[in-house]
């Protein structure tokens, strides 16, 4: 019995050290110590892609939708975004998913600080971008297409479309006529489980990232004010000439 107690002691502590190490590595990676260079590749070192790999599994993202490269390309973007100062709330990070259909839940909210995922839900795109899947994208007036790349989360306003979050487009070309534009983030009727059921896919916007009327108010208050959103698809025009994506070293 004194045996069994002290092996399952040992696998306790084991568990304990490990969850400890995998914290201490991963905040080291998104919160830097005063004066320690940040890597500055566009590829994700040896140790720093192992950590993304245990933090992704442990939180169970691939079984939920979300693709890896898109999860650490948001981890690029951020660790930028934070040596530029762009960043108030470096540690609650907005995902949209555009490589997955809309009748999918495509926006994931992850705390980075205590590895959790706060909200996983659907998001619409614009009407342009395309039907079921995003697949034309723009920075242009007018055009009613959804922008892709890093945003800021701003202040909340009662618009339109009731309570909204501004959005400040931080790839210049690629997003940064976001405020011009009135991209923002707000709830819609066209974003919910009836709108789907009744055509087998979610509205869209005129280029906004818009949920559902019953989240928005809890994601407005979890992500404004600084936080960072990423609108994310495989687009190689995108991929090819984001700068926060492909830094020098």
């Amino acid at each position: 019995m004194k045996n069994n107690l002290k092996g399952l002691s040992f696998i306790f502590i084991l568990v304990i050290t490990s969850v400890f190490c995998l914290s201490f590595n991963f905040r080291g990676v998104l919160h830097p110590a005063t004066g320690q260079k940040q890597a500055r590749s566009g590829v994700l070192s040896a140790t720093v892609s192992g950590v993304v790999s245990s933090v992704y599994d442990s939180l169970h993202l691939e079984s939920s939708g979300l693709s890896k490269e898109a999860y650490e390309f948001t981890l690029k973007g951020i660790h930028e975004l934070r040596a530029k100062g762009e960043l108030v709330n470096d540690s609650i990070v907005t995902i949209c998913d555009f490589t997955r259909p809309s009748s999918e839940k495509r926006l994931y909210i992850i705390d980075l600080r205590n590895y959790r995922v706060l909200f996983n839900t659907w998001v619409a795109h614009g009407r342009n971008s395309g039907k079921e899947i995003a697949e034309s994208f723009s920075n242009s007036m007018s055009s009613y297409k959804s922008s892709l790349g890093f945003y800021r989360t701003g202040e909340t306003y009662i618009g339109g479309n009731g309570l909204s979050l501004k959005l400040h487009g931080l790839e210049k070309g690629i997003n940064d006529k976001a405020l011009e534009r009135a991209i923002v983030l707000h709830g819609a009727d066209y974003v919910s489980p009836s709108f789907l059921q009744s055509n087998g896919f979610m509205g869209r916007s005129y280029g906004c990232p818009a949920v559902s009327n019953r989240e928005v108010k809890p994601i407005i208050n979890t992500i404004k004010g600084g936080s960072c959103l990423f609108i994310y698809s495989n687009d190689r025009n995108y991929l090819s000439h984001s700068s926060l994506l492909h830094t020098a070293a």
